[in-house]
């Protein structure tokens, strides 16, 4: 069944809706030297809102602030109809140790920025950007919980985190009345599918909401990498800044070629392009909020919003998910084995099947 940006989805035990797929801005301005200009990323914003999307992505330090700034230029006429989200922990400022990280001064700092560059008097979703194992979850709880009493935050989240760490954190919020996280951000794609030991499980339990970056695993699932990427070094003159970083980074493997290879022929089979069939898969999970699209231009964003017509088929989904299926390690393979049975009878006992 087709989507549309306007199919609203509750984020996590919150009130939120918000749109199957986010537009994210980390490519409003060219400061990291491959985002788009101001009036391309006016026409990625307007274009995305117009179609009913009302859930946009953004971080204090994405561009070097230029995408908090740009976007909060183009909200101004409509803030209140859209979701906004951004992040926090990221360095602001070379040399000073305080303006990153999760304490409490750095998140404080963080926000009053994020309010000042989105011309704002409210932040809906604040994320954690990066686990800091250096602050007491305690001091990053009561913070975010400080900023919802006062307003200047709706609701809070958390990405790129342990599972184990997440799980504790939620547990602190409920038993002392603070706010809960609603969401959590994660890399997760047809590529690297890790997420699903333990993460998205977890996420579904607590109640939150997950919301993928990199659904399209930095634009290999594009399928614009070949075989030849493989023994060709990186250099300035390759096809762009992206591409290079991505072989740089090993993001282009035998493996991951030949899950592209299996989105090729699905995409050939229902008319429609690779990213489009990466990023439908991601939207058929029950596991999953929303997946983040990171366009460039205005032509990448209307094809990243056929997604949302794309209607994978049964077979379609089995196929991409044996090409791409990982080891979900233990205990989590034992436990979903079907060479072993678990009965309760007083003791807990594993069996093996006849």
């Amino acid at each position: 069944m087709s989507l549309t940006l306007d199919t609203y989805r509750q984020l996590g035990r919150s009130g939120l809706r918000v749109s199957p797929l986010a537009l994210g801005t980390a490519t409003f301005g060219n400061d990291w030297g491959w985002g788009a200009e101001q009036d391309e990323a006016r026409k990625l914003f307007d274009q995305y809102v117009e179609r009913g999307g009302n859930f946009i992505d953004t971080a204090v330090t994405y561009t070097n602030g230029t995408s908090e700034r740009m976007l909060g230029e183009f909200a101004r006429d409509r803030r209140d109809s859209l979701v906004l989200a951004t992040k926090y922990t990221t360095l602001r400022r070379p040399g000073d140790p305080n303006s990153g990280g999760a304490s409490r001064k750095s998140l404080f700092g963080a926000v009053e920025t994020s309010l000042r560059q989105l011309n704002t008097d409210y932040i809906d979703l604040l994320y954690l950007h990066v686990w800091d194992p250096t602050t007491p979850v305690e001091e990053i709880l009561r913070g975010l919980d400080d900023l919802v009493r006062q307003g200047k935050v709706l609701y809070v989240a958390i990405s790129n985190t342990p599972a184990w760490q997440i799980s504790r954190m939620q547990t602190i919020a409920d038993l002392r009345g603070w706010s809960p996280l609603v969401a959590l951000q994660l890399e997760y794609n047809l590529i690297e599918r890790t997420g699903e030991r333990d993460l998205i499980p977890m996420a579904n339990e607590l109640g939150l909401g997950t919301v993928l970056w990199s659904p399209l695993a930095g634009g290999v699932l594009t399928g614009k990498y070949s075989r030849q990427d493989l023994n060709t070094p990186p250099s300035g003159q390759s096809e762009s800044v992206r591409k290079s970083f991505n072989v740089a980074l090993g993001g282009v493997t035998e493996r991951a070629l030949a899950i592209v290879d299996v989105v090729k022929e699905v995409a050939d089979e229902l008319g429609h392009t690779p990213a489009q069939v990466g990023l439908a898969w991601t939207l058929q999970n029950p596991g999953v909020t929303a997946p983040i699209i990171g366009a460039r231009t205005a032509e990448q964003l209307q094809e990243n919003l056929g997604a949302l017509e794309v209607d994978l088929t049964p077979s379609h989904l089995a196929r991409l998910d044996e090409v791409s299926e990982i080891d979900l390690g233990f205990p989590h393979a034992l436990l979903a084995s079907d060479h072993i049975r678990v009965q309760t009878r007083g003791d807990l006992k594993i069996q093996a099947r006849r």
